[in-house]
């Protein structure tokens, strides 16, 4: 584990088995899933998935607009719920204006995945 800078949300990023974390809350939060894998209770454990909110398009000017995208910090399928799983690690500083969007796009169009805040 890697100390690496202080961000202005006073976390501090770390890298861990080869993965960059935003805080050692995430780092946290990785470590009891490796180990809930470990133990057969999740599977298919990903690190920081991407999803798709809005694709990109272009106006009635034709100007491009960039797609809109929402990065989790995990996904993985909870075998006891048979049931896929998104989790996001917050703390009061980072729950933005603009990730509550995002939460909100994520969830309508993505309603059959169960979303986690921790």
């Amino acid at each position: 584990m890697k100390i690496r800078y202080q961000t202005k949300y006073g976390n501090v990023k770390m890298k861990l088995d080869g993965h960059t974390f935003d805080s050692k809350k995430e780092v946290r939060r990785y470590q009891e899933l490796c180990l809930l894998e470990a133990a057969g209770e999740i599977s298919d454990l990903e690190i920081h998935p991407r999803y798709t909110l809005q694709k990109s398009f272009r106006d009635r000017e034709g100007n491009l607009e960039r797609e809109i995208t929402y990065t989790a910090d995990f996904k993985y399928f909870d075998k006891g719920r048979n049931q896929w799983i998104v989790e996001d690690v917050k703390s009061k500083a980072t729950k933005t204006a603009a990730y509550v969007i995002r939460r909100k796009l994520f969830k309508g169009k993505y309603g059959h995945i169960i979303f986690r805040e921790v």
